[in-house]
This record gives C-alpha cells, structure tokens and sequence, in this order.
C-alpha cells in the first residue's frame, strides 16, 4: 500500500480554501497547472510510499502511541508558497506549528521503528499543495493571492494514515483518491 501519515483539515475548511483556488484558477497561465482536488487537501506529515501490508499493524500501533502522546493542536491555512520555481503551489500553515512538527516527526519515527525505510531526514514544513506545474514558472500573480488568504482556526484533534491510490486510466487532468485507513485520537481524547 502507498501510504503518508496527515493532518487531514475540516470540510469547512477546504471550503474556505476552496474560494481562493478557484480565484487562482482564472489566473492567466492556470490552465496549464494540475490543480489538486479538494477532497484529496491535507497536510503530509510523514510520506511512507509502498508499505508491506505486514508492516502495516505494527506501523498503526505506533502512530497509535504517537497520537495519544500529542495533545490537540489549533491550525489554520494561511498564505503560500511555491516549491521548484513554480513546479508546485501551496497552501501554508499557521498557529501551533511547533505541535505540528513535533507530531511529523513523531509519525516519522514510527515509521522508522516498524521498519519503513524513511531515507534521508529532512526539516518539516507544513504545507497544503493545491496545483503542480510540469516545468518551472512564473507564479508570482498566484503567490500574491495565496499571501493574502487566511483561513479559519481549527483544533487538529487526530491522526491519520492515508492511502494513495494512484491514477491508473492514463486519462489527463485525473487525480490520485485517498482513503484514510487509520484514525486515531491526538492526546488519547475519544
């Protein structure tokens, strides 16, 4: 299974985020971007690729753990930014990144410990993608929308592991689905 734990926001939230994405897309050059689905809005903490199914359980038991010893956080999306010169768009994040980092790399460390190879340790930073773009661009019209966009605050109350299932009919502009396999509570809450 293709797998990444997440912080996965609110449906109020993407609405909001919703509203500024569709002012990005009547950007001139936007038709030339792969813009993200709604329903697939989250933010990665900890991407794991393909994971053996019997290392699933274990990997579960320990974001389990990781959960439980995080409390709930408060998060809103705010800004953006641009990875790659323009190969991709993001939203960012605001409130409680210190928590938000600390459970990336807790779910990390998880990871680690159920014997998901993780490659090279790299700094977290809380993002949201909402387009990508084949070659490096000029984004500066969409970063200057997404730098005045500030969402509503919410309480990340869990995590989730998620399931990627990638695009397999060739057809253009079609988006990966994702399936949370996995929730558990942040700081032990029911």
């Amino acid at each position: 299974m293709r797998l990444f734990a997440a912080v996965l926001p609110p449906d109020e939230v993407c609405r909001e985020l919703g509203g500024v994405v569709d002012e990005l897309r009547a950007l001139p050059g936007a038709d030339g971007m792969r813009w993200t689905g709604r329903p697939g809005w989250h933010f990665t903490l900890a991407f794991y690729g393909e994971v053996d199914d019997a290392v699933v359980p274990e990997l579960s038991e320990r974001l389990e753990r990781a959960a439980r010893r995080t409390e709930p956080f408060a998060l809103a999306v705010r800004g953006g930014g641009q990875f790659g010169h323009g190969k991709a768009l993001w939203a960012g994040a605001e409130g409680d990144l210190a928590t938000l980092r600390l459970l990336a790399e807790r779910a990390e460390a998880a990871a680690r410990k159920a014997g998901v190879p993780m490659g090279e340790h790299r700094r977290y930073k809380a993002h949201l993608t909402v387009a990508r773009n084949r070659a490096a661009g000029e984004v500066r019209p969409f970063l200057d929308v997404l730098a005045g966009f500030s969402g509503r605050t919410w309480t990340v109350r869990e995590l989730c592991l998620v399931r990627s299932h990638l695009p397999a009919s060739g057809v253009p502009g079609e988006q990966p689905r994702y399936e949370a396999v996995g929730r558990w509570p942040l700081g032990g809450a029911g």
